[in-house]
């Protein structure tokens, strides 16, 4: 046999499969003084998320549905990767056209930057995905992009200065990954404008807080493949071709208009039909007065987990490393056999929700969709403590103490708030549309279309523990709501 004696052109390179996207590159290194993005795959914290649902709760609902953060984060990944393949070119023509006085980083930077903010984008997660951010980080101030930052900016700091190449490139000689740029990607911009940012940056946020992100086209498409709801509705890829970055950000070709339009309508299809599905919000109105009665032993302290102490991850990082969804419910389901009496007066009703016995159940539902942020503002609908004593003013005496919650499900489809965005980050726009008739570039919210799409909407929802008190709740709703429906004179 010939000794051949070639170059291992496979060497760095490394494929994995994924049901959505298909075969997923990541780089790999032999070399010591490196950093590869298996590494980065491989490191405690990213592995860390295939113990956290992607699906928040509604995997209690979607059997199928176990799909996991990890899973979503390579996705994200990958798509970033698709994403710079398209925009890096109006990137550099957009920065020398305003005479931007940064240089723009070489493509390869780019890559790299964006790809580990889009894997590292969910880092921050805990128990339950945004249900933890509502019920347990909030009390500190926090969400899980603000954590996400500071584990990027102090764990993968020294790991990320390392990286050198992504599958499809190597960074310069003179080049460095800079962990603050990644961090600065994954937090939604805040009142706080972004003034000593260079604009190639700014730019590239809009790529993780805009209308269609990395993080959300995976997402829409992942959650409804796993989900049974179809993930060839909607056509990322023509969404990605027809995208470009211009002065005012980015910005979509009207030729990619109506896959725009129809992912808008896909995803906010899956939040009525999933994220906020009538059984998912029973379980998270379930799940929030479990948090309140256990706040205290939620996130302990591994060597005293009978004390009761509200932590703040901020300050434990090393324990929020091993603090997942399996740990949790494994963690409650042990309360029964604890010294302590208050774990084990609450065991009973944590084995009831893992058991999936849900006291709640839906009286009556009401969908309110909003043309604009004023309206909203003023609704009764936009008002969970108005709304329910609106509807206690409806009940007959002998039923105004009965007792029952009400559940305002919330999704912002488009609107004012991306003009607010992008002020924030000193950009005229947040996302654009080109007409090539005219070769201009305008907002969104200039074209009909776009308008026509409610810029939010909320499901409003009333739940009791006691179903026979359903009838006179779902008529004090419907009392509320105003109206009585009517049918059209034909057919058609």
């Amino acid at each position: 046999m010939n000794d051949y004696n070639l170059r291992n052109y496979y060497e760095d390179d490394n494929l994995v499969f994924d049901s959505v996207h298909g075969y997923i590159p990541f780089s790999d290194s032999k070399n010591a003084d490196e950093v590869s993005e298996r590494d980065i795959i491989n490191s405690g914290w990213v592995q860390r998320l295939r113990q956290i649902h992607q699906l928040q709760t509604a995997w209690f609902v979607y059997p199928t549905a176990e799909h996991s953060r990890f899973q979503h984060s390579l996705g994200s990944m990958h798509l970033a990767s698709k994403v710079i393949d398209q925009l890096y070119t109006s990137l550099l023509d957009t920065c020398v056209e305003i005479n931007c006085n940064e240089k723009l980083p070489s493509r390869n930077y780019l890559e790299s930057l964006v790809r580990m903010a889009a894997l590292l984008h969910d880092v921050g997660h805990g128990p339950f995905g945004h249900f933890f951010d509502s019920q347990y980080l909030s009390k500190f101030n926090l969400n899980h992009e603000k954590l996400g930052a500071e584990i990027i900016c102090t764990k993968f700091a020294p790991m990320l200065r390392k990286i050198r190449q992504n599958p499809h490139g190597k960074l310069d000689d003179n080049e460095t990954l800079d962990p603050e740029q990644i961090a600065f990607l994954i937090v939604r911009p805040t009142n706080e404008q972004s003034v000593n940012v260079p604009f190639w940056l700014r730019l590239l946020r809009s790529l993780f807080s805009g209308l269609y992100t990395v993080d959300n086209m995976d997402f829409v498409l992942r959650d409804a493949y796993m989900t049974g709801f179809g993930a060839s509705i909607i056509d990322i890829d023509r969404l990605i071709h027809y995208s470009f970055f211009t002065a005012e950000g980015l910005t979509i070709h009207q030729k990619g208009f109506a896959a725009l339009i129809r992912f808008l309508n896909v995803r906010g299809e899956l939040f009525r039909s999933i994220y906020f599905h009538r059984d998912v919000r029973a379980i998270d109105l379930t799940l929030s007065e479990l948090f309140d009665k256990t706040h205290g032993y939620i996130f302990p302290d591994p060597t005293n987990p009978d004390i009761e102490q509200v932590r703040n991850p901020l300050d434990y990082l090393d324990d929020y490393l091993r603090f997942t969804e399996w740990s949790l419910l494994v963690d409650v389901s042990r309360f029964a056999m604890s010294a302590n009496p208050i774990k084990r007066e609450l065991a009973p009703l944590w084995q009831e929700f893992l058991t999936h016995r849900i006291p709640f159940n839906m009286a009556a539902e009401k969908t309110i969709l909003f043309q604009s942020a004023k309206r909203e503002k003023t609704s009764i609908f936009g008002d969970e403590k108005i709304l329910k004593q609106k509807i206690i003013d409806q009940l007959p005496e002998q039923l105004k103490s009965i007792d029952f919650k009400i559940d305002c499900a919330r999704h912002q489809l488009r609107g004012k708030i991306q003009n607010e965005t992008a002020k924030q980050q000193n950009l005229n726009v947040q996302n654009c549309l080109f007409d090539p008739a005219t070769k201009t570039i305008h907002h969104l919210e200039d074209e009909d279309l776009f308008r026509y799409i409610p810029q939010s909407y909320r499901i409003c929802r009333i739940y009791t523990k006691n179903i026979d008190h359903a009838a006179p709740l779902a008529e004090a709703m419907s009392r509320v709501a105003g109206g009585e429906d009517y049918d059209t004179e034909t057919n058609m």
